[in-house]
């Protein structure tokens, strides 16, 4: 399927079926026309089951029949998750299969009948129309190696929010019975703190325990770095806590449950990490964008898990609109309104580009000279959010010429087209 909209239009011919589909959980509604928007038979009503999908092909296949259609073009509103077995069945079945924006149907589903009407059948026809008209998009399923790290990346999320939960009840329970934890440690989840929780928790446990006890329990997990002053200063804040002394019983158990948590969520997302970095190995320019100064593996699994194979895109623009990065400004007349991005893609891959920049900035030298430029420029300097907008478009071509040529990154060439005294005032 191609790209741009007049290739779209291109691609829906006299001898062109357009089916357009209404996605539900249980059953999807389907109706179909032709390039002039005449409409065939009457509309279909399929489960979202394997008998469903071949009712689906035989009635296309009759309709085909009887008006004289070489093509199929398959149209869809991406309703949740429930479009996704559908897409990869007919695209298995070498069918063009391509989505419209809900939006877009929402807001001309009154052209027809001029009634806000909103029904199934009547979304169908109105995908079928948009679909007719050139208003849709290729949808990006990926595959391979690409759809098991998409999965990775989304099982990885997943895990980290678990983590900061449990942290949050953790912190909870230390600030309920043993406040003043936090005096002694300042990270909660140090080894000599986490060995503390679970000897140790509460300030009940510890007034009557020498410094000495307390140094020779913390030395069978660290062997150095720790000392009796730390020892004595614990002793001392539990004499003098604040914290709660009824409950303790199940107070420890929770602490212990919310302890294992923690070590089993930690020990999953390390072993995770370890076999995303072997799936990046067999992808072509990931070795060379990790090598870039503030990029982690992390940051290009998730580029990689939401664009997929860069070689599918002809250019950086493509990656710009899908990541919601394209500007728009609305202008009348005398006035001109605020150029902001539009926010129309993909959340995590604009998320995740944003974030690597912030990191770029602080750690590599090429993306803070640009970053100190840009602020400072001569003419229609940006703001630092603006610029940093800016760099995650400058980002997103980087990876975009390093995934397709597998060429190592080069500042100089980035900095070539800026003034040299520029750069340099600015760096």
């Amino acid at each position: 399927m191609n790209y741009n909209q007049n290739q779209k239009l291109t691609q829906i011919t006299p001898s062109t079926l357009i089916v357009g589909i209404d996605i539900a959980k249980e059953k999807h509604v389907a109706r179909a026309q032709d390039d002039r928007g005449y409409e065939f038979g009457k509309r279909l009503i399929f489960e979202n089951r394997i008998h469903g999908f071949q009712q689906l092909l035989e009635w296309v296949s009759k309709l085909q029949q009887e008006n004289n259609k070489s093509h199929v073009i398959f149209g869809a509103e991406p309703t949740g998750h429930y479009w996704l077995s559908l897409a990869y069945y007919l695209i298995a079945k070498d069918y063009d299969f391509v989505v419209v924006n809900p939006m877009h149907v929402k807001k001309s589903k009154e052209l027809d009948d001029n009634s806000p009407t909103k029904n199934d059948t009547k979304d169908a026809r109105v995908i079928a129309q948009l679909v007719k008209d050139g208003r849709y998009s290729v949808p990006n399923l990926l595959e391979g190696i690409y759809a098991e790290l998409r999965e990775a990346i989304k099982l990885r999320d997943q895990l980290t929010k678990q983590l900061v939960v449990i942290e949050g009840r953790i912190q909870n329970n230390i600030q309920r019975y043993f406040p003043e934890f936090n005096d002694v440690f300042k990270e909660w989840d140090g080894k000599t703190a986490l060995c503390t929780l679970r000897a140790f928790p509460f300030p009940s446990d510890i007034r009557d325990m020498s410094p000495e006890d307390i140094l020779a329990q913390w030395k069978t997990v660290v062997k150095s770095g720790i000392g009796i002053n730390r020892a004595i200063k614990l002793v001392e804040k539990a004499k003098n806590s604040i914290g709660i002394t009824i409950g303790l019983r199940f107070a420890r158990k929770e602490l212990h449950s919310l302890l294992d948590q923690y070590d089993l969520y930690c020990k999953h997302l390390e072993e995770l990490d370890e076999e995303i970095e072997e799936l990046m190995a067999d992808i072509p320019g990931a070795k060379e964008m990790m090598a870039i100064k503030g990029l982690g593996a992390t940051t290009v699994a998730t580029f990689f898990s939401e664009v997929g194979a860069v070689s599918n895109y002809n250019h950086p623009k493509q990656l710009e609109n899908m990541a919601g990065l394209s500007l728009q400004e609305h202008s009348s007349g005398k006035f001109k309104g605020q150029t902001k991005i539009t926010k129309r893609g993909r959340k995590k891959l604009r998320k995740v580009l944003y974030l690597a920049v912030r990191s770029l900035v602080a750690n590599n030298s090429t993306f803070m000279a640009l970053h100190k430029y840009y602020k400072t420029r001569p003419n229609r300097p940006l703001k630092g959010q603006q610029s940093m907008i800016a760099l995650c478009g400058k980002l997103l071509r980087v990876l975009f010429v390093i995934g397709n040529k597998q060429c190592e990154f080069d500042g100089s060439k980035i900095l070539k087209g800026i003034s040299q005294n520029n750069v340099l005032q600015a760096a």
